[in-house]
């Protein structure tokens, strides 16, 4: 990315504006798919403004057959200084004007069998104004069951890794690790989920194919999710269930509160909060010091899907 001119534009301004269109087709072919097959409710839409730069278009889809809460969020803000989540690991771009653009999205659903599933994916530029621009690209998906299926788990890893495929046999296994120990409750010493991808600070294979690869994520998403939820979501369940699935969506607020860096970034630079927090789930319950009976389907959950494990292996 450099900045010659092409038609009265920048490269950069070109590459922005590619950047900008995949990411509002990818939106409306999620909140699409996910209004078929919730078939009760629609999409509500919130096209706002950023005070200091910027704004974007919030959808919200609420108390659906399949779906308690779907937050899908397109962003695109600019401002004059890069908050300090963004320049924590790069501190020479502290200071510099910022560009930051994407999709953002958590799925609550309404059946406790059914897990929360997350994708997010991002651009950021900082200093387009000057000769020497720094770009970067950051994303991925990452599942979290309430009650675990092998079966569900074993084809979101399998999905993944295709996301990956044509980039190289090392990336899956690279990004799937960053996956497990971004979103580790430190505090719980425990994971949120079984994870999936994450990937951040991305530029070392050049715009083209950091982008492609970008886009490669966006378009996995819903292969990877929708046969988990079309196999679970009408699953008979009772409020025993309902009850550790609110339990569990307090693990949810906990990391998205106090360590994701998304939520820290969208607070920090001055984001619409109501678009910012509305990844955090409906309804969630806390309870002082509650362990789960020894052999349950709950102790399952902690024993066997919220330990790091090769899913393309069992």
């Amino acid at each position: 990315m450099d900045s010659m001119q092409v038609r009265g534009k920048t490269l950069a301004q070109i590459e922005i504006e590619a950047v900008r269109d995949y990411l509002l087709a990818l939106q409306d072919r999620i909140c699409d798919a996910i209004e078929d097959l919730d078939h009760s409710v629609k999409f509500i839409e919130d096209n706002w403004q950023r005070p200091s730069g910027g704004g974007g278009r919030s959808r919200i889809l609420q108390q659906g057959r399949v779906f308690e809460q779907a937050g899908i969020n397109y962003s695109h803000v600019h401002g004059d200084h890069l908050p300090g989540s963004a320049t924590a690991q790069r501190p020479e771009l502290a200071g510099r004007g910022f560009e930051a653009m994407g999709v953002s999205l958590v799925i609550h659903p309404s059946n406790p069998y059914v897990p929360t599933s997350h994708m997010n994916v991002r651009f950021f530029i900082a200093g387009q104004d000057t000769s020497e621009p720094v770009w970067w690209f950051g994303g991925g998906f990452d599942l979290t069951p309430y009650y675990g299926f092998e079966e569900d788990a074993i084809h979101w890893h399998r999905t993944a890794r295709s996301a990956c495929q044509d980039y190289g046999d090392e990336v899956y296994p690279r990004f799937k690790q960053w996956c497990d120990d971004y979103f580790y409750i430190r505090h719980r010493q425990e994971a949120r989920g079984i994870g999936g991808l994450f990937f951040d600070d991305l530029r070392e294979w050049g715009f083209e194919r950091c982008f492609q690869f970008m886009q490669s994520i966006g378009e996995h998403y819903l292969p990877a999710y929708i046969p988990i939820v079309t196999r679970r979501k009408d699953l008979p369940y009772t409020d025993r269930e309902r009850q550790f699935q609110l339990y569990r969506r307090g693990r949810y607020v906990e990391f998205n509160l106090v360590y994701d860096r998304g939520t820290l970034f969208g607070l920090q630079s001055g984001g619409r909060t109501e678009s910012i927090l509305m990844s955090l789930p409906p309804l969630v319950r806390w309870q002082y010091d509650w362990q789960p009976e020894s052999g349950s389907a709950e102790a399952k959950l902690y024993e066997k899907f919220l330990q790091p494990r090769d899913w393309l292996s069992v």
